[in-house]
């Protein structure tokens, strides 16, 4: 295998689209210097963690895990190095979850095989491959060497460019592969299990900024004051990447099935506006899967948030919660709706101090429409 070789493959990972999360415990070293010493490794590589200890990947996991070294342990990890991506990446850029756990030789004899595992997971496919390397042929240096470029491979087939001349496999190494392919209506599914966090239909034509302006809301249906508030907003915030979103699971009502999901989904296509489907009711959690956003809220809609009565009754814990959310750079941009039969604005709210430049005002005399999806639907008999 030539440098110049193995140079090309990464060459074209870092010109595709794709960002990728990588763990990796027990081998595949090589790979990560090999990704990050060549130019555009910051278009690929969001993040790589190496959770070479026993307690760090059960922390990684949040699990022990029944043999470490295993096809269930490397798939687990490229699920978890997918959601990770998600949250990381560009908003509609593809993302691919790399997942790699070895037992490969080391100072101490081993009693059982040398071999790897590694699993790719991207929106529409898992692979996983096994490879038994052959005892006594190599170094611990030479299998890693082999690990690392077989896992070049696997992102390079993930990223969907070629890699065809890596090879570093002996006649009497072993391997085997599988894979299993999603439709969108499979992923969708994954989401309302809790699978993945969440899944973004890039409809706008613009170039995405990496800072996201969200409007949350059921859109049941999707309709001007929408599409009119997120105008607003995103001209308030002077950048970022503007998202409506949709949460698939409802803190007191069943979850949206995947029908009623794509057809809400359907909306925004034809209004060429993007909109994120989530898992997640809670706008504190919502912070956590969007760090750094701005959620685009409603009079009505804050006024519960900062309300004790959503939190137990519990002041302390309202003000703990919330000011976690301040502390991933959330915002949010409050515009006037009607509380309790009356119009009011963000003013008009009891904001703890602590709280208070957490939330921007939108003047009632940029935005006021009293329009909403229920009447819509009342209206229409739906």
């Amino acid at each position: 295998m030539t440098e110049a070789c193995i140079r090309t493959a990464v060459e074209a990972i870092h010109s595709s689209p794709y960002q990728a999360v990588l763990y990796l415990a027990g081998g595949a070293s090589q790979a990560l210097g090999l990704l990050l010493s060549v130019p555009g490794a910051s278009n690929t590589v969001l993040e790589a963690v190496v959770p070479y200890s026993r307690m760090s990947l059960i922390q990684l996991l949040a699990k022990i895990p029944s043999q470490f070294c295993s096809q269930q342990t490397a798939q687990d990890m490229a699920l978890l190095a997918y959601n990770r991506a998600l949250k990381l990446s560009t908003p509609g850029s593809p993302v691919v979850g790399v997942g790699f756990t070895g037992s490969l030789a080391s100072s101490r004899p081993k009693h059982g095989e040398h071999r790897f595992y590694l699993s790719t997971r991207t929106a529409e496919r898992l692979w996983i491959s096994r490879v038994t390397l052959t005892k006594g042929l190599r170094t611990r240096e030479e299998e890693d060497k082999v690990s690392s470029h077989l896992l070049l491979k696997a992102i390079a087939n993930a990223c969907k460019v070629p890699s065809n001349a890596i090879s570093e496999m002996s006649e009497l190494d072993v391997s085997d592969e599988c894979e299993k392919q999603f439709n969108e209506d499979q992923e969708l599914e994954q989401l309302i299990n809790g699978q993945i966090c969440f899944k973004i239909y890039p409809f706008r034509s613009e170039i995405p900024a990496e800072r996201k302006i969200i409007l949350p809301g059921s859109f049941n249906p999707l309709h001007d004051g929408h599409l009119k508030l997120m105008e607003v907003a995103t001209r308030i915030c002077g950048d970022g990447y503007p998202c409506f979103e949709i949460s698939a699971v409802n803190a007191d009502k069943p979850p949206l099935s995947v029908s009623q999901i794509k057809d809400r989904v359907n909306q925004f296509e034809k209004a060429g506006e993007t909109v994120i489907i989530s898992n997640q009711p809670y706008f504190y959690k919502k912070a956590e899967l969007f760090p750094g956003s701005a959620f685009v809220i409603g009079a009505d809609t804050a006024v519960r948030l900062v309300n004790p009565k959503y939190y137990d009754g519990d002041y302390n814990k309202m003000l703990k919660i919330l000011i976690g959310c301040k502390e991933t750079g959330c915002t949010f941009l409050v515009a006037g709706r009607n509380v309790d039969g009356a119009f009011k604005v963000l003013e008009d709210l009891d904001v703890p101090e602590e709280l208070k430049d957490m939330f921007i005002s939108i003047p009632a005399e940029q935005f006021r429409m009293d329009i909403s999806s229920t009447e819509i639907r009342k209206r229409s008999g739906m």
